[in-house]
């Protein structure tokens, strides 16, 4: 009778851990098809908010920039080039997430050495301050387009107000070197980084060419504008 009740006990015990050993795999593979599945969902719906957001952030109708930064001016045709605080403004209307027009204003402030050698004014103003205004407009074209990064190209062209006597202690600009007064065509090259804060909010940064025609010659400035994107309005 205790061999019969030992068979017996033994041949449960055998069917139990055959049944949990057949089980085990079919188990183990529903987890994984489960925890597949519930991955692929995730990155599904991460993909689906990264392209809501990037629709919300450039379907904005308007951008207003303000900020400033640095410019490397030739303030004379015998100068060297002196370096300027620069401030900038500027508002871009956009007809579609791509291609926009961007009107700006710009002003810089610096001082010139003014001209050396014989020039006995020059040890009367070997520095004279000088500030030119820009005002500008032209097309803007966003290139590349992601959730936390935007890079665009802006072309402008205008008009350069110089005021190059304000420093000069009476004596005429163009005795110490310095162009004379004036206002004169004026146009930029920039291309923009925008780092993405939140879908209306954005820092950039666009370094710049400018050029400038004071004297009657073409001056070959560099540059940059650095500061805070607001977007609002919708496409």
């Amino acid at each position: 009778m205790c061999d019969v009740r030992k068979s017996v006990v033994r041949l449960v015990a055998i069917g139990l851990t055959a049944g949990l050993l057949a089980g085990t795999p079919a188990t183990a593979k529903a987890q994984k098809k489960q925890v597949r599945h519930t991955s692929r969902e995730t990155n599904a719906s991460r993909q689906a908010r990264i392209e809501r957001t990037i629709a919300e952030t450039y379907a904005h109708r308007y951008e207003i920039f303000g900020g400033g930064g640095f410019l490397r001016f030739r303030p004379g045709e015998y100068l060297k080039k002196d370096n300027q605080i620069t401030w900038a403004a500027n508002t871009t209307y956009y007809f579609n997430p791509k291609l926009g027009v961007i009107a700006s204003a710009e002003g810089a402030f610096g001082h010139a050495e003014t001209l050396r050698g014989d020039n006995t004014f020059q040890t009367i103003v070997p520095k004279a301050q000088i500030n030119e205004y820009y005002f500008m407009a032209g097309p803007s074209y966003r290139f590349y387009a992601k959730e936390k990064l935007a890079v665009s190209a802006q072309a402008q062209g205008g008009i350069g107000w110089g005021i190059f006597g304000g420093g000069s202690k009476s004596i005429p600009p163009v005795d110490l070197g310095i162009w004379p007064d004036q206002t004169r065509a004026a146009f930029s090259l920039g291309v923009s980084a925008d780092y993405n804060l939140y879908p209306n909010l954005a820092f950039r940064i666009t370094p710049q060419y400018l050029g400038t025609t004071f004297g009657g010659n073409i001056q070959n400035n560099i540059g940059f504008n650095a500061g805070i994107i607001y977007r609002f309005g919708h496409q």
